[in-house]
């Protein structure tokens, strides 16, 4: 498929930061319209194909794939678990010393774990509908009364 060059510049933009009125922005659309312009743009289905081409190229030429990005969640997990201790300033020696307490980072730990948690389906989300996916509503306000 062949998209116009604006269009093409878009989908470029686009999978830089998924951000489409800055993407829209950076092709040469008018900041006052550029909202409307990527939110309009990304309705397209030909748009929709060349960007998932783009990530495709991305993911193929950085080697990314599912087992390497649950390994270093797992690696990132088990880097947050590791107890340092914490140090205060000694006045007396006039350096740091540990205090006997331990920190981790918590908030690191738990984000990783909810990340493997949401690949491997532990979580329920809210239903989800996909642009690939033609939704067909027939007989709306039909109650057979």
């Amino acid at each position: 498929m062949k998209l116009k060059e604006k269009h093409e510049r878009f989908a470029r933009e686009y999978v830089i930061d998924y951000n489409a009125t800055q993407a829209a922005v950076r092709a040469g659309y008018s900041e006052k319209t550029a909202k409307q312009q990527g939110s309009r743009l990304l309705t397209n289905a030909d748009m929709l194909a060349r960007v998932r081409e783009l990530q495709a190229e991305t993911v193929k030429r950085l080697a990314i794939s599912e087992d390497r990005i649950i390994e270093s969640l797992w690696e990132t997990y088990s880097r947050c678990m590791q107890a340092e201790p914490v140090m205060r300033f000694d006045f007396g020696s006039h350096e740091m010393v540990e205090t006997g307490e331990y920190s981790f980072d918590s908030k690191g730990a738990l984000r990783a774990l909810e990340l493997i948690g949401r690949h491997i389906g532990m979580f329920a989300d809210k239903v989800s509908i996909s642009h690939d996916t033609p939704v067909i509503v027939d007989n709306i306000g039909d109650r057979g009364g």
